[in-house]
């Protein structure tokens, strides 16, 4: 049964009560914790998702101070699909127009695997 719901203990135990006829009272609090954000503690954001501060170039293209890597990516990409800057004959990778070279370093192509490269000088270390 664990190979079929994955291993993920709260299905396995709807399952199991399901199979038996009886309501599992641990699935339904698992339910009720998951709904209600309020009720989980607040996490400090770290990593990809923390924001930090953003070179003058990536202020002028997202138009915020501060922005997390992720974030970033996907202004980026909404920017590509808006402007239909893709290459419609290899979707891996997508022309630069004038904003896109300000963060790109002057870059006519970037293939999508070198988003991550390009734009990581434009994000500066917060202490």
């Amino acid at each position: 049964m664990s190979r079929v719901l994955g291993g993920c203990r709260a299905l396995m135990a709807a399952a199991r009560a399901g199979a038996k006829g009886a309501a599992a009272p641990a699935s339904t609090a698992t339910k009720e914790a998951a709904a209600s954000p309020a009720a989980a503690p607040a996490k400090s954001k770290r990593g990809l998702l923390k924001p930090v501060p953003l070179s003058t170039e990536m202020r002028k293209f997202v138009g915020v101070p501060e922005m997390s890597r992720t974030e970033a990516i996907k202004k980026i990409w909404e920017h590509i699909k808006d402007n239909k800057l893709q290459n419609p004959s290899n979707k891996r990778e997508f022309f630069c127009d004038e904003k896109l070279k300000t963060i790109f370093g002057d870059k006519d192509k970037v293939g999508m695997l070198e988003i991550a490269r390009l734009i990581s000088p434009h994000f500066h270390k917060s202490n």
